[in-house]
């Protein structure tokens, strides 16, 4: 059974930094995606970042590219969400998702297969 369990979020100050962690297990796939999407209060949610496993290819929504950072512990079955220079806009709850294939074969992130319960991010001014 795949299980998509998100951890880190917080309270930090606008400029400061954040490290959210996503464990990921359960999936056996050759070929998977596996990113971050946020919904803000009264927003749509939004794509922030994207990692396909076939291509090793990570990519970044233009508001979070140069601030924020994917990496990968395959032995832990994590990834991580590095969150620098946050913004009171990067206020949200952050959800972490996988599923088979590359990023470009989900319209959306939200409609990857797994999903987990999300973390609350705070960047208060």
């Amino acid at each position: 059974q795949v299980q998509v369990v998100e951890s880190g979020g917080g309270l930090v100050q606008s400029g400061g930094s954040l490290r959210l962690s996503c464990v990921a297990s359960g999936f056996s796939w050759d070929y998977y995606a596996i990113g971050w999407f946020r919904q803000a209060p009264g927003k749509e949610r939004e794509g922030v970042s994207c990692f396909s496993s076939s291509d090793g290819t990570t990519n970044y929504a233009d508001s979070v590219t140069g601030r924020f950072a994917m990496s990968r512990d395959n032995a832990k079955s994590t990834v991580y969400l590095e969150m620098n220079s946050l913004k009171p806009e990067d206020t949200a709850v952050y959800y972490c998702a996988t599923g088979y294939g590359h990023c470009a074969d989900y319209e959306r992130l939200y409609t990857m297969d797994y999903r987990g319960k999300g973390t609350l991010v705070t960047v208060s001014l």
